[in-house]
């Protein structure tokens, strides 16, 4: 197995794009008018795309966009909130679809039965993630119109760790059996933690946690992620080492983009390497830069992540004032690995 040292110094980017790759609109009654957070990043017969979650000021819903080339579109809607439902009503954030899982493979979405798996998670009340969220599995032909599938995760279910709610999810598939990875809160009214564990299932219908502890607690006093290890995105190397990008936040500091590596999917060692850190002031992510999306692309390793600005003056957007500039932005690296003819060339860099 490669050294995490290593394996954190070879996936690290180099460079960053200039300006946000995904913009929110800040024009009120938009789904995505204050904010877009949690890219997810794929293939689907070659094309690349990505999902993202917008905030409007009441809830979460997510658009998905496509790249040509040269940029990437603006998202369409294709996860609505759901008047009908008693978790839906207020939120949908779908944060992952069934997809290739090699570092350096092409990221193509890998359909069952003609049918795309996602997962999502959803806050019951209105406003920014009010009440215990659960997490939820869907199916698409189209990744536009999407059904419900399966059971709920509910944090009541869990350990001590997740009961707070249950937050942003990542599925993959792994020898005949579906992982999803999350991250969840405790109960903690005030500076609550998030830490991130995993459930299994074999049918896509049930589920059951491999855990009563997170496989990926908090860091200790002082470490970068000693109060969020949060938002998993989990990719396996050639050597077969899985790597866990995930954010962390410390008591006190920004969000950073960091790495785990394990040999199993339950043992996960932490790399002391900061994959992605804010920038400068006046950067456009000089505050957060953070929830990870990792894709090839060519001869580079494509980081895609949230990057929020700290706005000097509040933008007021439909009576609500946005404290931030929220976005999705890109960084890269050089791949570490034999071409790969089959993964698309690099577009240009954006900014």
């Amino acid at each position: 197995m490669i050294d995490v040292h290593d394996l954190a110094d070879s996936v690290r980017p180099t460079a960053k794009s200039g300006a946000l790759v995904v913009a929110p609109t800040h024009r009120a009654g938009d789904w995505n008018s204050h904010g877009v957070d949690c890219p997810f990043v794929f293939r689907k017969d070659g094309a690349l795309g990505m999902t993202v979650v917008g905030w409007d000021g009441r809830g979460y819903q997510t658009g998905l966009a496509w790249h040509d080339g040269a940029q990437w579109s603006a998202p369409q809607l294709v996860f609505p909130r759901d008047p009908a439902s008693a978790h839906r009503r207020h939120n949908a954030a779908l944060t992952s679809i069934l997809r290739d899982t090699e570092l350096y493979g092409a990221g193509e979405l890998l359909p069952i039965d003609g049918w795309y798996y996602g997962t999502y998670h959803a806050y019951p009340d209105a406003g920014y993630e009010q009440g215990s969220a659960v997490i939820g599995f869907v199916r698409s032909r189209d990744l536009v119109e999407w059904e419900e599938v399966g059971d709920l995760l509910r944090p009541e279910d869990g350990g001590a760790w997740e009961r707070g709610g249950l937050y942003k999810s990542y599925l993959l598939r792994h020898d005949d059996r579906f992982w999803l990875f999350y991250n969840a809160k405790d109960r903690a009214t005030g500076r609550w933690i998030e830490q991130t564990g995993a459930a299994v299932s074999d049918d896509l219908a049930s589920w059951h946690r491999v855990s009563d502890a997170p496989l990926l607690p908090v860091g200790t006093a002082g470490a970068p992620d000693d109060r969020f290890a949060s938002d998993p995105f989990v990719l396996r190397a050639p050597d077969g080492t899985w790597l866990m990008f995930y954010f962390g936040l410390c008591a006190g500091g920004p969000a950073v983009d960091l790495l785990a590596t394990s040999p199993d999917l339950i043992a996960w060692t932490k790399s002391p390497t900061v994959l992605v850190a804010p920038g400068e002031a006046g950067a456009l992510d000089d505050w957060h830069a953070h929830k990870p999306a990792v894709i090839r692309t060519g001869d580079r390793l494509e980081h895609y992540y949230c990057a929020v600005q700290r706005l000097g003056a509040p933008v007021a957007i439909g009576g609500y004032s946005q404290p931030e500039m929220r976005g999705i932005a890109l960084a890269w690296s050089p791949v570490v690995a034999a071409p790969m003819e089959s993964v698309p060339v690099a577009p240009a860099a954006a900014g």
